[in-house]
C-alpha cells in the first residue's frame, strides 16, 4: 500500500455556498450538519472563498447582524487548494504552514469535490 492520498481521507459531499447567501442561514446549515466549514462556489461550482466556524467567533466578536450580512462580507477569499490525489503528508505540512484547519478538496483543478479538515486528519491518525 502507498502513501495515503487526500481522497483517502477527505470528507464529501462537502456543503457548498454562493456568496450572496445570508449568513445566519449558512450558520444553520452548518449547525445541522456538524460541520465547521462551508466552501463558497461561483455558478460553475469553482471555490470562491470559505467560511469557517473562526470566522463566525470574528463576526460576533465584532457586533455583526448575521441577518443583515452576506457570506461575501466575510468569507477568505485566498483559499488554498488541493487534488484527491495529492499526498496527505504534503496537504498536512501545507496546512499546518499556513495555520489553516480546512482545505478544499478540487477534481481537475476547478470542481469542488469534497474538503480535507485537521479533524479528518486527527481521524486517520488515531484510526490507523
Amino acid at each position: 500500500m502507498g502513501d495515503p492520498t487526500v481522497a483517502d481521507v477527505m470528507t464529501t459531499p462537502v456543503l457548498t455556498v454562493t456568496a450572496d447567501e445570508r449568513t445566519l442561514d449558512v450558520a444553520a446549515a452548518m449547525a445541522d450538519q456538524s460541520i465547521k466549514s462551508v466552501v463558497i462556489v461561483d455558478a460553475a461550482c469553482q471555490p470562491e472563498g470559505i467560511l469557517t466556524s473562526t470566522d463566525y467567533v470574528r463576526m460576533t466578536a465584532d457586533g455583526v447582524d448575521p441577518t443583515e450580512t452576506t457570506v461575501r462580507e466575510h468569507m477568505s477569499r485566498e483559499i488554498i487548494t488541493t487534488s484527491p490525489d495529492t499526498a496527505l503528508s504534503a496537504v498536512a505540512s501545507t496546512m499546518r504552514g499556513n495555520d489553516i484547519s480546512h482545505v478544499p478538496v478540487v477534481d481537475d483543478e476547478t470542481t469542488v469535490t469534497g474538503i480535507l479538515s485537521a479533524t479528518d486528519l486527527t481521524g486517520y491518525l488515531a484510526d490507523g
